[in-house]
C-alpha cells in the first residue's frame, strides 16, 4: 500500500474520526476539573489526584455498541482490560472497580458479566459495584476503575528530540469483532505472565526512567500519538517500518487494531536502552518508532516517502491542549517534597 493510500485510511478510521466532538465536552467542562487537588485531567489515560503524598487515579471507558451486539462476552473483557490498562498507563496499580450495564435482553447480560468476571479473574481487580439498567433502548457497557501511583506517566509530558517507543506483546493472536480488529495477547496465560508485563510500566515511572507514556487505544496506533502529541503541544516523526507487528497482519491494519498490551513511551535518548530492557526482561517487544519534534504535526515516512498524517496546528483529533491536559506545576512542586 502506498503511503498516501495508508493515510487516508487512518484519517477515515471511526476510532479517530468519533473522537472529534469530544472537544466539545472537554471545553464546557474544562474550568471545573482542577476543584480539590486535581493533579491531571483531561487527555490523560486516568485523571490524577494528590493524596497524602501519592496520586489516586480515576478512569472511565466505554465499549462499543457493536462489539458488544457482536461478542458481548469478548465486550466484557475488553472493558475490565481497557481501564485496567489505562491504570498501568499512568504508572499505578489498580484498585477496583464499578461498571454501568444497559442491556434488554438477559441473556447478552449474562454473556457480558461472563466477560467482566473474567477479566477481573485475569488482572486481579475486583469488581465492587455498579449499575443496571434492564430497559434501555441501546446497548450500553462501562467500567470506572481507581487506581494509586506513586509517580506518575504522563500523556503531556512528551518533549522535543526524545525518542518514541512501542513495547508491545508479540505473543497472540488476532481477530474481529466488527467494528473492532483485535490483538489479544491475554488469552493463554495467566494472571501472573499477563500481570508481570504490566508492571514494567509502574517500575518504569517509580523509578523514573520515563515520566510520559500512553496506552493504544481504540484510535490504533496513530491515532494513540496523534492523541498523545495534542496533549503535549507537539508533534511526531514516525518511521512506519520500525514498527513491529506480528506476520499474519497487512501493516494497514495493524495500525488501526485495538493492542490487548500495548503502550507508547516517550523517553529520553540516555534513558532508551534502559527501559528497553525493561521490557526485553519481561517478554514485551520495544521499537524505537520515532521522534518527538517541536512542529504539532504527526509525520510519517515509509518506503522513502514523507507525508503529513494530521497537521494538529490546524486540526485537532480530541481538541485536548497541554494546558487542558494537566496542571504541570503542581506536580514538579509535589515532586519536591519527596
Amino acid at each position: 500500500m502506498l503511503l498516501q493510500e495508508m493515510i487516508e485510511e487512518i484519517r477515515a478510521y471511526p476510532g479517530i474520526t468519533r473522537k472529534r466532538d469530544i472537544s466539545v465536552i472537554v471545553k464546557a467542562l474544562a474550568s471545573v476539573q482542577s476543584y480539590g487537588k486535581t493533579i491531571a485531567g483531561f487527555g490523560e489515560d486516568a485523571a490524577a489526584i494528590e493524596h497524602h503524598g501519592e496520586y489516586l487515579l480515576l478512569a472511565a471507558d466505554g465499549i462499543w455498541s457493536g462489539l458488544i451486539e457482536a461478542n458481548p462476552y469478548a465486550a466484557g473483557k475488553a472493558a475490565v482490560m481497557a481501564s485496567v490498562n489505562d491504570i498501568y498507563a499512568m504508572g499505578g496499580r489498580p484498585l477496583a472497580m464499578v461498571n454501568v450495564i444497559g442491556v434488554p435482553d438477559g441473556a447478552l447480560c449474562a454473556d457480558i458479566v461472563r466477560g467482566i468476571h473474567k477479566g477481573c479473574e485475569k488482572f486481579r481487580v475486583p469488581m465492587v459495584g455498579g449499575h443496571l439498567h434492564p430497559d434501555t433502548r441501546h446497548l450500553e457497557l462501562s467500567v470506572a476503575i481507581m487506581g494509586v501511583a506513586k509517580r506518575l506517566l504522563l500523556s503531556s509530558n512528551a518533549s522535543p528530540g526524545q525518542d518514541i517507543l512501542l513495547a508491545v506483546d508479540l505473543e497472540g493472536r488476532g481477530y474481529q469483532c466488527k467494528p473492532v480488529l483485535s490483538w489479544d495477547t491475554n488469552s493463554g496465560k495467566d494472571s501472573a505472565q499477563v500481570l508481570s508485563r504490566l508492571e514494567v510500566l509502574s517500575r518504569l515511572a517509580e523509578t523514573e526512567l520515563c515520566s510520559s507514556a500512553k496506552d493504544v487505544s481504540n484510535g490504533g496506533l496513530l491515532g494513540t500519538i496523534a492523541l498523545f502529541m495534542e496533549s503535549s503541544g507537539t508533534g511526531a516523526r514516525i518511521d512506519i517500518e520500525r514498527i513491529p507487528k506480528p506476520d499474519e497482519f497487512l501493516m494497514i491494519d495493524w495500525l488501526r487494531a485495538f493492542l490487548s498490551y500495548g503502550f507508547i513511551l516517550c523517553v529520553d535518548r540516555t534513558r532508551t536502552g534502559s527501559v528497553m530492557q525493561e521490557f526485553s526482561g519481561s517478554g514485551i517487544t520495544t521499537a524505537l518508532i520515532g521522534e518527538v519534534i517541536p512542529e504539532q504535526m504527526i509525520v510519517l515516512t515509509y518506503k522513502r516517502m514523507s507525508r503529513v498524517l494530521f497537521d494538529l496546528s490546524r486540526e485537532h483529533i480530541a481538541g485536548i491542549s497541554k494546558q487542558m491536559a494537566s496542571s504541570c506545576h503542581k506536580l514538579e512542586c509535589l515532586h519536591k517534597k519527596d
